[in-house]
């Protein structure tokens, strides 16, 4: 018994040091980022020995947070959409529709997941530049949609295929016996039943959204269409010495991030008594 009760103490010794080494570093940054400047100065890694909300409105003020945040709404929500509704469609169609060179079709796509954003960013560079694209959200949205640079119609698509796959034919074909028409089985059957998969999608397309920075560094030059990534990154650059100001800019940007996740936590655990939630799980 004592042998058994060393062994679950030195587990948890063991998860309570990682655990630790994992949260001093994400409260060291809402530490300093509530800290007066001379406090942060005097002892950069004490925690929360001051209390200093100014801090937050002098880099929402000096860094142009607020541009930049419209901005960031806008090119998430169209992309979200965008990704969504082409992802949706395609995989029912490819999932439940039979047309010569189907699975071709599906592979094309799969092939978005095969190669890295840095083998086709110079050619996408130039690519945008001749077509006037370069330096608009409209050219952003495309590539972000696309897949480029993480997840996008390839993963998509993916995922609905494979959630509607996992539908019973047995509903679709009793609509149809009842005189429906494909796209009234897809509109009143089959979506209403891919909720699950499209909200897990939306969640993952959000995060990857909201937070990539390559893609718009590149593509997206100039403040006028500047997002928060790179607004963080050029505010950042300057201020080298304001670390309680980049830290309240870091948890500007961050913030509506962890509140999507937690509204939307329980899309993204699988219950093995209640069945999986998420699309890309086995289910039986």
């Amino acid at each position: 018994m004592s042998h058994r009760l060393s062994g679950s103490l030195a587990t948890y010794l063991g998860l309570a040091f990682f655990s630790a080494l994992v949260l001093y570093p994400l409260l060291l940054i809402v530490s300093t980022a509530v800290k007066d400047p001379l406090d942060v100065t005097a002892d950069p890694f004490a925690l929360f020995t001051s209390v200093n909300l100014q801090n937050f409105v002098d880099a929402w003020t000096l860094g142009g947070f607020g541009g930049y945040f419209w901005n960031t709404v806008v090119i998430t929500a169209l992309t979200l959409l965008g990704t969504i509704t082409l992802s949706v469609l395609a995989g029912y169609a490819l999932a439940r529709l039979y047309f010569p060179g189907r699975n071709i079709v599906f592979l094309i796509f799969m092939t978005g997941l095969m190669f890295p954003f840095f083998s086709v960013m110079i050619p996408l560079f130039y690519e945008l530049r001749d077509l006037g694209l370069l330096g608009t959200k409209a050219g952003l949205i495309l590539v972000l949609v696309a897949g480029t640079s993480g997840f996008g119609l390839p993963i998509g698509v993916f995922l609905m295929r494979s959630f509607y796959m996992d539908l019973p034919e047995e509903l679709a074909n009793a609509a149809r016996v009842d005189g429906a028409s494909e796209f009234q089985v897809f509109r009143h059957i089959m979506l209403p039943l891919s909720g699950p998969g499209v909200a897990v999608l939306s969640v993952l397309v959000f995060f990857q959204t909201w937070n990539v920075f390559i893609v718009p560094l590149l593509y997206l030059p100039g403040t006028e269409n500047r997002v928060l990534a790179t607004g963080l990154y050029l505010f950042a650059s300057g201020r080298t010495q304001e670390t309680e100001l980049i830290a309240a800019g870091s948890l500007i940007m961050v913030i509506r991030v962890v509140v999507v996740f937690l509204v939307f936590q329980k899309l993204l655990e699988c219950d093995t008594e209640s069945g999986c939630r998420l699309c890309i799980c086995q289910r039986d």
